[in-house]
């Protein structure tokens, strides 16, 4: 078994990804050319955002996975933005079916990161200041407690422009009353598998949150079993 990951971001879920994978499935290795796959492989590439993860990279990762003839699952993993997850679904299906696009012998996996990447990783609590005194810090948490209430459906505060810019300012202030940072080119902590544990253990708790979240989780628990073997 062999995956290909067409990730949308350009910096942060080229790092994120594999060291998640690492701790979720450590037989899966990593390759650096698509037809470098043999077995327990997979192979990630960039979208380079959107709409170009669409448009440009899924017709190009449909062929080369076509051709190499040796991929099992095709995983596309792109923000969810400002638009529904019903909406982005149809978008990518209706683009595939315009351009008579099919993969022969891979399944195709979608994972929907709602809002963003940083929506997902608002869900550890143990970055979470209890009583936090500065702004904007304090701004944000009396505008939404993402300790407590899901990270993936909160609002867009004031004078941001998307949803993905907020959550991305939210999480940025947690880590810095923490004396630490997160940047897209510098993730950090987050790499780290005591990070992906406090997600996993708010999905445990929580199940009704980070839905998007536990999906990928669910599709890593889905094909482990077929590493194993």
């Amino acid at each position: 078994m062999n995956l290909y990951f067409l990730v949308e971001g350009k910096q942060s879920e080229r790092k994120v990804y594999p060291a998640w994978l690492a701790h979720l499935l450590p037989e899966l290795q990593r390759v650096d050319n698509c037809d470098d796959v043999n077995e327990k492989n997979y192979y990630l590439i960039s979208g380079e955002g959107y709409p170009s993860l669409i448009y440009d990279f899924i017709p190009r990762s449909i062929a080369e996975i076509n051709s190499n003839g040796k991929y099992s699952y095709f995983v596309v993993c792109l923000d969810a933005e400002e638009n529904t997850l019903a909406e982005l679904t149809t978008e990518i299906y209706d683009f595939l079916t315009d351009q008579k696009l099919k993969l022969y012998n891979a399944e195709l996996v979608l994972i929907f990161q709602n809002r963003c990447l940083e929506s997902w990783l608002l869900g550890n609590r143990k970055i979470y200041s209890r009583n936090p005194q500065n702004k904007p810090l304090l701004d944000y948490t009396k505008y939404y407690d993402v300790s407590v209430n899901c990270p993936e459906i909160m609002g867009r505060y004031q004078d941001f422009n998307t949803h993905a810019q907020f959550h991305g300012a939210y999480l940025r202030a947690l880590f810095e009353a923490k004396n630490i940072t997160y940047s897209k080119k510098r993730p950090g902590d987050v790499l780290k598998p005591f990070y992906l544990e406090q997600l996993l253990t708010r999905i445990q708790s929580q199940p009704e949150q980070l839905t998007t979240f536990r999906q990928f989780i669910d599709f890593c628990n889905k094909i482990k079993p077929k590493l194993s073997t």
